[in-house]
């Protein structure tokens, strides 16, 4: 069997290795058996295509056609042109299935049913990234960055599983990659053999990068040496990303946005990942403890972020400009003097394990103390940590104001501004016009938008026929908020965001904020906040109020005095001394400001909703996971094909800094600026050979590299000095070193084309001796371990040596 033949076996089992960790994903398994049947055909294509032999564009376009008849057969046979040949009903009816698959990925709990959409979806990823695969690493021969289409497969999957299962597909798509890239490194090896790697082992010699041994060591095992590097750095990089689990107001999440690691924090970043996750936990933990002096806390929601921006897919927080925190933050806008408030002050702490760059606190925040690097967002009067700063610990002080509109304010508040209104009642296009239709239906006969508000709130809390449930796929885009009300079943998710665009639709502005509900009271006279009193709400802006809360999710929190028939409760005591939560003597048992105790939160009772960032269902079905998937995939693609030239560049800077002023010293400097001459060579394409003697190598360099005068000249000079070290009795010291080592790389690079400078600078050859080193010491370790078990068994057969 070739070489080739054997990597795109290795290609087909790596895109099948992978896969598997789409399984959970969906209640059978018959689907995979029939991507592994289609991957076969299309890798027999590219096989045969290489085989004739076809230009390496052509063979992808060939193997992409053969692909697309394979899935016209296999799906749309019956809008086909003989049942294999695409037509534009193929290509019409190709759109409806996906349309319907990524609806039924919405509407399904994982495991979800294999409806053909969902199937088609499935396999034709499958094909297309085998596609990517075979195309990178048999029809390329560049089987590192077929890693990557992998990883985003592997991503997608994980994304949307959550399984505990994750870490052994993981392993899976890890151990294919593996197999890939060893089945590269033996067919490079058996091509180009081994290569020169320097003068023999000397005191104080500098190696090709890794190892202390200046010598070439033959990769065996050169694909298992690459690859645990390029694993190693797919498991560092997610770490600094928005990872596939958690949320911000999960505390059990481990570095960055997610994770289920205990004691880890969840640094918040896009607030409308996924709250499901929270609300389902299965035990309660509290985030942040807090001490006010507000007499009745039934209001005091804690707000972290509000999201203003819907784009048809996902409600969003705007991009604005941040300021530094002021001293006394400015009066709310569209506040008027005539509308009663009272200033009250609440001291908040932070959990250790809560860590998120929002702050939660009291809205509106008239003033705000607390240590560290955080910043003031005017517009959505948020508090935002800088430069990584997070709540994690975070002990500070919020002053707020209970502002307490009568409902005859509200009813005959003016209309708003233009550039609010123009700003928070935009809608899309996309928006589906039932949308529309029920806010009309809803709020028939209202006199003002006030009436309309309050209809929409009682409509969707008692008259409409809704009930609470976390349990509901969130789904994403325009449809979701169709669906959520013909089936009437969600959690504050969905409330919140479809009161808010029936308001939008109306003319009222709105928007969606996301926090905590008050949270329970304690013994000693805090109100403790857990994981479960997430919550997520609208906002309406009434000029005279400014923005108002509504409460549309039932049993959720607490529905606010000026949207019922009662008046306005006291607003504190003295606001220098902050008092127990609700009464001077603490409870017990929560008070009505808490919605319900704690315990029935933790049963999915009457817990609050959840808040912005999790990553996993809210507001995505399977496009928010694809998203997450392709993100964190396009950021690996950026991050690993610079790792080559990352490490070539830290290389050279090894070599030519190598400092010391004794005989060893100057020796080891030569030999390193002689090394990396060679290793400058041969990123350029004139691989090394140690056959060579140092001047016969340096006359090969220059006539092959067609060096000028003066990088010619750099050459002979630095040959001269290494075989002084190598030969001479007492070497002479050699000065300028470094230059004449630029003098050549400079002719290198003028003397070959773009492209191959481009290839010189990104993927440079001389980056297998990484793979070399550990391939050395991966040997040392078995000869060691060998020995050991030689001695300790005298009987049993020594290890054969590799290679």
């Amino acid at each position: 069997m070739s070489g080739r033949t054997r990597l795109a076996l290795c290609a087909t089992a790596a895109t099948l290795m992978a896969s598997g960790a789409l399984l959970p994903l969906v209640d059978t398994s018959g689907w995979l058996v029939q991507a592994a049947i289609l991957l076969g055909l299309q890798s027999g294509v590219g096989a045969l295509a290489r085989r004739v032999p076809l230009a390496r564009p052509v063979t992808v376009a060939a193997q992409a056609l053969v692909t697309l008849l394979l899935l016209t057969l296999v799906f749309a046979r019956e809008q086909a042109i003989a049942g294999v040949v695409p037509s534009p009903e193929v290509f019409q009816y190709f759109g409806t299935l996906l349309q319907a698959g990524s609806d039924d990925v919405s509407r399904y709990a994982i495991p979800a049913p294999l409806t053909d959409g969902i199937r088609l979806m499935l396999v034709g990823g499958v094909l297309v990234v085998g596609l990517v695969v075979d195309a990178l690493a048999v029809t390329f021969r560049t089987a590192a960055p077929a890693g990557l289409p992998l990883l985003a497969l592997y991503s997608v999957a994980a994304g949307l599983s959550g399984d505990g299962a994750g870490w052994l597909w993981f392993l899976l798509a890890a151990a294919g990659y593996l197999l890939l890239l060893l089945a590269e490194g033996r067919d490079r090896l058996s091509q180009w053999g081994r290569v020169f790697g320097g003068a023999p082992a000397a005191p104080g010699r500098v190696a090709g990068g890794l190892d202390g041994d200046g010598g070439a060591v033959a990769p065996v095992r050169t694909g298992h040496r690459i690859g645990a590097v390029a694993l190693g750095v797919a498991l560092v990089v997610p770490l600094g990303l928005p990872a596939l689990d958690g949320g911000i107001l999960d505390d059990t999440g481990g570095a960055g946005v997610g994770g289920r690691g205990e004691g880890g924090t969840i640094s918040a970043v896009n607030p409308l990942v996924a709250l499901q996750d929270s609300l389902n936990q299965p035990e309660d933990r509290e985030v942040i403890s807090y001490r006010t002096n507000a007499k009745d806390t039934q209001d005091l929601y804690l707000r972290i972020v509000s999201l203003d921006q819907f784009d048809g897919t996902t409600w969003k927080t705007t991009v604005r400009d941040i300021t530094d925190v002021p001293g006394r933050l400015p009066n709310p806008q569209g506040l008027s003097p005539t509308v009663p408030r009272t200033e009250i002050q609440t001291n908040l702490s932070a959990a250790d394990s809560y860590a998120q760059n929002w702050l939660p606190m009291p809205y509106p925040a008239s003033q705000v103390k607390i240590d560290g690097r955080w910043r003031y967002e005017p517009v959505g009067r948020a508090v935002v940590g800088d430069r990584g700063q997070t709540t994690r610990g975070a002990q500070y002080q919020v002053n707020s104001l209970v502002v307490e509109p009568t409902a005859e304010q509200l009813a005959s508040a003016p209309a708003p501004p233009e550039a609010i209104a123009r700003e928070f009642t935009k809608v899309p296009d996309s928006l589906p016009p039932v949308v529309a239709d029920t806010a009309r239906r809803v709020t028939r006969g209202s006199a003002n938008d006030y009436d309309r508000a309050v209809k929409l709130q009682d409509w969707f809390t008692t008259d409409g026929g809704f009930s609470y449930n976390t349990q509901v796929r969130a789904g994403s885009g325009p449809a979701a908020i169709a669906r959520f009300l013909e089936q009437k079943e969600g959690f504050c998710v969905h409330f919140s965001f479809a009161m808010a665009s029936m308001a939008r639709t109306l003319g009222i502005p709105a928007r969606v904020a996301v926090g905590f509900t008050p949270g329970a009271p304690q013994a000693n006279g805090t109100m403790s906040v857990g994981l479960k009193d997430a919550h997520a709400w609208p906002e309406l802006y009434f000029e005279g109020v400014g923005w108002t809360r509504f409460e549309p999710t039932p049993s959720r929190g607490s529905a606010p005095d000026y949207t019922r028939d009662q008046t306005p409760s006291e607003g504190t005591d003295d606001p220098s001394a902050p008092a127990p939560a609700t009464s001077d003597e603490a409870s017990p048992e929560p008070s009505q400001s808490s919605g319900c105790p704690r315990d029935a939160q933790q049963q999915g009772g009457c817990a609050s909703a959840l808040p912005p960032l999790t990553n996993d269902s809210d507001d995505s079905g399977t496009p928010v996971g694809m998203v997450v998937g392709g993100s964190l995939a396009a950021l690996v693609v950026l991050v690993v094909p610079l790792l080559p030239m990352l490490w070539r560049a830290r290389v050279r800077a090894l070599r030519l800094g190598v400092g010391g002023r004794t005989g060893a010293d100057a020796a080891a400097r030569t030999l390193a600026a002689w090394l990396e001459v060679t290793d400058t060579a041969w990123d350029h394409g004139i691989a090394p050979d140690e056959s060579r003697t140092p001047r016969k190598a340096a006359a090969r360099i220059v006539h092959v590299g067609h060096l000028g005068p003066e990088a010619a000249e750099a050459a002979h000079r630095l040959a001269a000095a290494v075989e002084q070290v190598l030969y001479a009795p007492r070497p002479r010291p050699a000065s300028g070193l470094a230059d004449d080592v630029r003098r050549v790389r400079e002719g290198l690079r003028a003397s070959v084309s773009r492209s191959t400078r481009w290839r010189a600078t990104l993927a440079p050859r001389s980056a297998a001796r990484v793979t070399w080193s550990l391939s050395a010491r991966w040997a040392a370790v078995r000869a060691r371990w060998a020995g050991r078990l030689a001695r300790r068994w005298p009987g049993r057969p020594a290890a054969r040596p590799e290679g």
